[in-house]
Parts: structure tokens; sequence; C-alpha cells
């Protein structure tokens, strides 16, 4: 009732001031809106109708704003409603792979990706799923799609890094890893992750070279200890490969670097030896590593000597050398084993056997121990000796004879290489006996990395003995 009065009062006043202004304005105005039309108006019909067509248009640009922010609310709202679907896809998605769901969660994945195919963190989590499940080429192709909606991610790099390395694609994970180096060029993660991919790749002065960074970054005291033995053995490799191409000046120059980092570097003092023997200096490679070995006591350096006594058909020096090694150390078995095994080798039954036969502690740890001297007591006609002996031989779950162990790992090899074939250590195989085999390993776990080299072939299980 109120708002028809107030309205009847406006109308009442506006016809008034209308007539009251239109006597203090007689006359009238022609108007024309075009060359044939035209409209005689009064002064003030002329304003009011303008006042009007003013307020008309105002009423038509507020009507459209108006409109605009509805409409825009409206899309805000739907938008806004889209993305808590998404999110709830996603978040069902983790928390099915958490609970192992994996089937589930692939499905809620693609559902969150259908509707947001640059969703980022649904791309991660998926392609993530299907490297786990061995799909390397589905992981590849979805992180590669969240590289693209965001090039400078660096976890996106890195997954798409692991992808590639599970998919043996090794050169294109080292480029992804590259790209993250050029986004942060002191990433601790992308460069462990690039020296690692290069050692396996046998790339070694690249390799070293960001073992060096490394070295630079402030690593907790047992990580720079870690570090430290990786960068003496990278600095070994190079040296070894530069002696395999043929620049035995140069690889002398690495070697003797190894050995300043760690003077109990076997590996690096056998590559000198190794130069010296290939520039013909054979006598200044025995007085070496001679010096090696009363430096380490290490068997390895004497089998070395050994093959090269022989090869040169001085088999009374290795003797020699096992002989002073024994006076130097008379209760050691694994000397009188090998001096033992020696005489073996070169047809000295009587020595062999009266040598091997008083050695103590190691028959347990070796049938290779127990084959030479079934053949011992064959040779000297007693059969039931020999029985016994092979018996004991057949026992052993393992009937090759297997020289070398590494102390990291307990792999048993054949062969002697300055790096382990199995953990990828470095100056950690032994031969045995060893007296520590009881102890657990000690050295560093680096995980399984291939290794396919062998340098020097003249130490290794150079006989077999049955």
């Amino acid at each position: 009732m109120l708002r028809l009065l107030i309205t009847i009062f406006l109308i009442a006043a506006g016809i008034f001031l209308y007539s009251y202004f239109r006597e203090l304005n007689p006359g009238t105005v022609s108007v024309r809106t075009s060359p044939s039309i035209q409209f005689e108006l009064s002064p003030v019909t002329l304003v009011v109708f303008s006042m009007a067509v003013g307020a008309v248009l105002v009423a038509m640009a507020v009507g459209m704003r108006q409109t605009a922010h509805v409409i825009g609310n409206w899309r805000n709202t739907r938008l806004l409603r889209r993305k808590e679907k998404i999110d709830a896809l996603h978040r069902d998605g983790t928390h099915a792979f958490m609970s192992k769901r994996t089937v589930e969660a692939i499905g809620l994945f693609e559902r969150a990706l259908a509707m947001d195919p640059s969703r980022v963190d649904s791309l991660l989590w998926l392609g993530n799923i299907y490297r786990a499940e061995g799909n390397f080429a589905e992981a590849i192709s979805l992180h590669q799609r969240a590289s693209r909606v965001d090039d400078r991610n660096i976890e996106i790099l890195l997954e798409l890094a692991n992808d590639l390395e599970g998919a043996k694609r090794y050169e294109d994970a080292l480029q992804t890893l590259h790209k993250m180096l050029k986004i942060e060029p002191d990433n601790l993660t992308a460069l462990i992750r690039k020296r690692d991919l290069l050692i396996r790749l046998e790339k070694w002065s690249e390799a070293l070279e960001i073992q060096h960074r490394l070295l630079k970054a402030n690593l907790p005291e047992p990580e720079r200890q870690a570090a430290t033995h990786l960068l003496t053995g990278c600095t070994y490799e190079v040296g070894r490969q530069l002696l395999e191409r043929g620049h035995p000046d140069k690889a002398r120059r690495y070697f003797r670097g190894a050995i300043k980092k760690d003077r109990t570097f076997l590996p690096a003092y056998i590559g000198i030896g190794e130069i010296l023997i290939r520039e013909g200096k054979t006598k200044q490679a025995v007085e070496i590593l001679k010096k090696v070995y009363a430096k380490t006591r290490s068997i390895i350096i004497l089998h070395r000597l050994e093959e090269l006594f022989l090869e040169q058909g001085e088999p009374s020096e290795i003797i020699r050398v096992y002989q002073e090694a024994l006076r130097q150390d008379p209760n050691n078995p694994a000397l009188q084993f090998y001096l033992g095994k020696l005489y073996y080798r070169l047809e000295m039954v009587d020595e062999a056997f009266d040598i091997l036969s008083t050695v103590e502690g190691i028959q347990d740890q070796l049938v290779d121990y127990h084959k030479i001297m079934a053949n011992l007591f064959l040779r000297k006609q007693q059969m039931e000796e020999a029985v016994i002996e092979l018996k004991k031989a057949l026992h052993f779950k393992k009937r090759v004879v297997v020289p070398y162990v590494c102390t990291a790992c307990q792999q048993e090899s054949t062969e002697w290489s300055g790096r382990c074939r199995s953990c990828g250590t470095w100056n950690t195989l032994v031969a045995l006996p060893w007296p520590n085999a009881d102890q657990p390993a000690s050295g560093q776990d680096r995980g399984s990395l291939p290794v396919s080299a062998v340098p020097y072939q003249g130490i290794a299980s150079p006989f077999e003995t049955v």
C-alpha cells in the first residue's frame, strides 16, 4: 500500500512539474529524424524525452552487466564443481593405489584425466603406476604429456628419467637429467642419477667430473666417505679405459691419482704394473708388485706375479717369492695353500703333498683343496684317501673352482677384477680362503650395476684341478 501511494505521489509530482515548466517554456522545437520526417516538440518534452532515453540506456547497460555477472558466476560455479569432482577422483585414486587396488586406481586417474587432460599430478601418479607395472611405454607417454604442460617441473623430469632408465633408454634418460640440471644446476638427486647412469654406460670421464662436483656439496660424513671411495673408483676406471685404448701415459696419471686418494687401492697398483709390462719393463713391474705385496700382503699380487713368472718361463722365481712370503708369515694357511697349488700346477707332486697335507683351517672353505688332495693321493696310489677327499669335495654345494670373493657382497668369481661384477664396488675382491668369510659384509652397498670389463686377464683362475 505504501509503495502504491509513493508511486501515485511521484507520478502526480512529475505531471505537475512537467505542466509547470511547459508553461514557463512556451513554443516548440523542430526535431528531424530524417530529411523527410520532422517532429515538433516543446522544449520541456524534449528534455523529458532525452532523460527517458538516457535512463533506458543506463538501465540496459546495468542489465547487461548484471547478466554477464550472473553468467560468469554460473560458469565459475560449474568449473568449481567440475574441479571438485576431478579432485575427488584424484584423491580416491591415490587412496586406491595406497590400498594396493591398482586396477581401480588406474580407472579413477583415467576418469580424472578424461575430464582434465592437463592435470599434472594425475599424469604423474598414473605414469608412476604404469612404471611400477612394467609398462614403461605408457609411463613415458604420460610423463611426457605432463612435461609439455609444465616443462620446468623437476619432479616430472625426474620421473620421466626413471621411466626411460627402466625402458633401458639410457641416453634419453641422460638427456632428461641434463634438462633438470639446466633448470637446477646443483640438484643433488639429478647429479647422482646422472652419475650412476654414466657409470652404467661406462662413461667414466663424465662420471668422474660429476663425482668431483658432488664432493664439493655439503654431504654428511658417511656419504662423503662413500663418495670419496666412488671418486677413487672412477679415477681408476678412467685410467683403465685409457690403457685399453692405448694411452698408457695418460692412464698412469689416473692410476697414480687413485693411489693418492687411497693408498690401499690395489687395482691402481696392478694397473701401473700392467703398464710397465706392456712397455716391456717387466723387471720394474716385478719390483713394484713386490713392494706392493710387502705393503698390502695381498695374495692377489702373488697371483699376478705367478702368471708373470710362468709366462716368462721362470717358475723358480715365483716359488722363491711364495717361500719368502711364508718365511715372513709362516702360519698363513692361504699362503700355504697357494704355494701347494703352485707346486701341483708345476707337477711337483711331493712338494705339493708335503705342504698341503699340513694346511689347517681352510678345508671347509675350498672344494679346490680337496680336489687337489684327491689327485695327489691318486698319484701316490693311496686310493682310500683319494676317495675320502673326493667325497669331501662332493659335499660342497658349489663344485666350481672359485678363487676370489667380494668382501662387500660375497659374490664369488673365477677372475679377479678391480671392480666387483655383482655389486659394482672397487677393491673388494680377495683371494680365497678369506679369513673373514663368516663376518657380515662391510662394503659399499650401491645396488646391482652391470660390470662388463675384466681389465687384466693375467689375474684369473689359471687351471682346473680335476
